[in-house]
């Protein structure tokens, strides 16, 4: 490959990586739920990503590519963990700054709320939620991501949706 080719494909690959970043770093904090720990995941994905950007098939999803590097890294932690013990990370608390309107209120309760329930969500469920609704990855592309059927991901997002529907609330004004 020619030098100037090379350049090419590199920059190429860094404006997809870059693009893709504030994905990835939502991604990586609905696993891990803690900012720091999140930026690292996607710190150590991105230094993965570009060790093996040979592996990366061109015309692909680049996205679903760096979603499963970042979810097999946080595989890896998690066993990692279990090994190491108990840890307590000082930023698990944390405070919601208010503001006077009602609505504006009510709406930062239902949101708060429904992340809650999104993160008491099993792993499976919510993996799916995130990667669908949130990084709008088509089913295929989560299914390929999550290394499962597409029925198992339309499976799995429909008992997602119910749960969080009856969770926060809309799930018997839905019904009726």
């Amino acid at each position: 490959m020619s030098d100037q080719m090379q350049r090419s494909a590199n920059a190429e690959f860094s404006t997809l990586l870059i693009a893709s970043l504030p994905k990835l770093r939502r991604f990586a904090f609905s696993l891990c739920r803690r900012a720091a720990q999140a930026d690292d995941l996607v710190q150590s994905a991105c230094e993965r990503a570009i060790l093996a950007k040979s592996g990366f098939e061109v015309g692909t999803h680049f996205d679903a590519w760096m979603f499963r590097i970042v979810r097999n890294l946080w595989i890896d932690i998690l066993r990692r963990q279990k090994t190491a013990g108990v840890t307590i990370d000082v930023e698990d608390a944390f405070d919601v700054v208010g503001s006077d309107g009602n609505a504006n209120m009510e709406s930062r309760q239902l949101l708060h709320k429904t992340r809650q329930e999104i993160m008491n969500l099993s792993d499976d469920l919510r993996d799916v939620i995130i990667l669908v609704c949130v990084e709008e990855l088509s089913y295929k592309e989560a299914a390929a991501v999550l290394d499962v059927p597409v029925g198992t991901i339309m499976s799995r997002l429909s008992r997602a949706r119910i749960k969080l529907a009856e969770a926060t609330g809309y799930g018997e004004a839905g019904r009726s």
